[in-house]
């Protein structure tokens, strides 16, 4: 048998599953009370979405389906028809403009305004013309410069390699030399890892900095702030090589012979690791 209960005020699930008197007049049985309490809680929305240096545009996508609460794919959709403030060099494609910070999210954020607030950040960060002359001494222009950013933050083992990095990036566009970065290839590839095949090498993609002379087409990420003052202000040197042999040992050089010396001993450095790994799992 049901009971019933004349209350002054409505009843409604707060989001610790309490029940609360709203406005008067209602009559609510214990079944209904029962159903209430029975409801799953409504997750909050998040206040803010953080944006890190270095994400792919996928990767700042599927975030922002995730804060907002949208189905996967949505933000991407959004892409391709927001009027994103975008330089003409980038074709509408927002890669490298989605500003590695943290954005405030609201009940009326959609994907759309979201991603305008990023590319109106780094048109704010990345515009202007004191960086337009830091582009140009270095012979690029600035969408360059951004894409040269995005792999200086892609390869650079920590913000103090990062102007190094840019700078053999310069050296080697100005030796005429194939740029064989092995994070335009991971780009290309979909994926981020450590060691690259011959096959990989020989991918057709205009990504493949091994077998295509210049700048890959776009950037590969979006940079931050450090790895864009490095490619805008490099420190000056030979360099035309680097690999990070172990963690804080990042060598540079322009010596073939020696480079070659530094990646036999990361090889041997990886192989140790694996199997030392597979020791301990084992």
């Amino acid at each position: 048998m049901q009971t019933k209960t004349r209350s002054r005020g409505s009843l409604r699930l707060t989001r610790r599953g309490r029940l609360v008197l709203l406005t008067a007049g209602v009559l609510v049985t214990a079944a209904v009370v029962a159903v209430f309490a029975l409801l799953p809680e409504e997750p909050e929305r998040p206040t803010r979405l953080t944006v890190v240096e270095g994400w792919r545009a996928g990767q700042v996508y599927a975030a922002v389906d995730k804060a907002l609460g949208e189905e996967s794919g949505t933000t991407k959709k959004a892409a391709r028809t927001a009027r994103l403030k975008l330089p003409s060099e980038a074709g509408g494609n927002p890669e490298g403009y989605l500003f590695p910070a943290t954005y405030p999210l609201d009940k009326d954020t959609t994907p759309a305004s979201l991603l305008s607030y990023m590319v109106n950040t780094a048109e704010e960060r990345l515009g202007g013309d004191r960086l337009t002359a830091g582009a140009e001494r270095n012979a690029v222009n600035l969408y360059q410069t951004v894409t040269i950013a995005s792999m200086v933050q892609a390869e650079a083992a920590g913000a103090a390699d990062m102007g190094k990095v840019a700078r053999v990036i310069y050296n080697r566009l100005d030796h005429g030399l194939p740029l064989q970065m092995d994070s335009t290839l991971n780009y290309a590839l979909g994926r981020s890892v450590l060691d690259t095949t011959h096959r990989d090498t020989r991918i057709k993609s205009r990504y493949n900095t091994y077998a295509r002379m210049g700048l890959p087409p776009t950037p590969i990420g979006n940079p931050g702030s450090q790895a864009m003052a490095a490619a805008l202000n490099p420190p000056s040197g030979d360099w035309l090589y680097f690999v990070t042999v172990k963690d804080g040992d990042t060598r540079f050089t322009a010596d073939y012979r020696e480079q070659r010396r530094n990646v036999a001993e990361f090889n041997r450095n990886r192989k140790a690791a694996r199997e030392s790994g597979s020791g301990a799992e084992g």
